[in-house]
């Protein structure tokens, strides 16, 4: 979607603005889908059948791209499909972590193939898309939606679905200062990101890059992403969740304002580029641990709802619309206004996050 959505939005000819709104509405759905979900999955314990179900009536509702292409039935159709898209998300981390029990240092190595599927989608994408027409996006998402319901299928239970009835209040762990600190530092990171997602292929294309070209720089950060999940289980043994956040921060904000203000050197933006191994795939996996130690009697899917839905909903979101509405000033002003949201997120990580539960290294804290 990231890629090749923008400019499809771009080819149906919306403005700025208007690809800034259209894609800030999945982030949007982030702030209820999720936590409506991730409660139906605790007090259910059948998460495998709301993956299932979510999965199935996202295809259905993204069916409706191919009646209509007017900005309002757009939004309509990409916020049902996100809706249910947004609600598995969570559920599928709790899946994961059902199945790896006593090891979940190892779930890197199970969403490094998320990344591998990335890569494959977005170079074959980029080749497709430059010998064929852009118009026929709608009919590759519908192809790889059915695909996912049908893998879906094909999961077996974890094990895990038994109901919780010892549940601790989500509220209660909410509050805790080192949680608030990681949902603000989360936010911020995503909000900077709202440029990146929503604009990157856009400004790419801008400075004359070939859509094949847009794919194999797309591709180059997931490449990255895919080599340090091989190796993140023991960073987060040796260095700790505290250390790797705060890292991944400061490594955001370089990125972004080498994007912004380098982006005429070639091997500058592939180095920046490289950078996604940390502004995104360390963060991630870091914020996955910190969920499982932070969160303990059976908030765990409420705590990644909560998440999905502060840090990719209020900062996706508003970091999409707050780019496309200001796209006109420069693209160097976006990624540097987003370089030092990641610094004042590093900051709020550096004096918030000293929680032991998030310095030791001990898979049992």
């Amino acid at each position: 979607m990231y890629p090749y959505w923008p400019l499809y939005l771009q080819h149906l000819g919306f403005t700025p603005e208007r690809i800034g709104l259209l894609l800030a509405v999945p982030m949007i759905t982030k702030l209820i889908a999720p936590n409506l979900w991730a409660w139906l999955g605790d007090v259910s314990g059948r998460r495998l059948a709301i993956l299932r179900l979510g999965s199935f009536l996202g295809l259905l509702c993204f069916l409706g791209i191919t009646i209509n292409q007017n900005f309002y039935w757009l939004a309509l159709v990409i916020g049902g499909y996100s809706f249910f898209w947004n609600a598995i998300l969570p559920q599928f981390e709790v899946i994961t972590l059902g199945f790896l029990q006593d090891k979940p240092e190892r779930y890197s190595l199970v969403r490094v193939w998320g990344s591998v599927g990335f890569i494959l989608a977005v170079l074959g994408g980029g080749y497709y898309f430059e010998h064929i027409d852009i118009a026929f996006f709608p009919w590759v998402g519908i192809s790889l939606l059915a695909c996912i319901f049908i893998s879906s299928l094909l999961i077996p239970p974890s094990g895990q679905e038994a109901r919780e009835h010892k549940r601790e209040s989500l509220w209660l762990v909410v509050r805790q200062p080192t949680v608030i600190a990681f949902l603000i530092a989360g936010t911020l990171l995503q909000m900077a990101h709202g440029a990146y997602y929503s604009f990157f292929s856009i400004y790419l294309e801008e400075l004359g890059f070939s859509r094949s070209a847009i794919g194999f720089l797309w591709s180059i950060g997931v490449v990255a992403e895919v080599l340090i999940f091989m190796v993140m289980h023991t960073l987060l043994v040796k260095l700790g969740v505290r250390f790797v956040l705060i890292a991944s921060l400061l490594l955001a904000a370089l990125r972004w304002y080498l994007i912004g203000n380098g982006s005429e050197w070639l091997w500058l933006l592939i180095f920046a580029q490289c950078l996604h191994a940390f502004t995104f795939g360390t963060f991630h996996a870091a914020s996955i641990e910190s969920i499982r130690r932070l969160f303990k009697g059976g908030t765990q899917a409420g705590g990644q709802a909560l998440y999905g839905a502060i840090s990719f909903g209020i900062g996706g979101a508003g970091g999409s619309y707050l780019a496309g509405h200001f796209w006109e000033q420069g693209a160097t002003l976006i990624f540097n206004v987003a370089a030092g949201l990641c610094m004042v997120g590093a900051l709020v990580a550096w004096y918030g996050f000293h929680d032991p539960r998030l310095h030791r290294s001990n898979n049992n804290v």
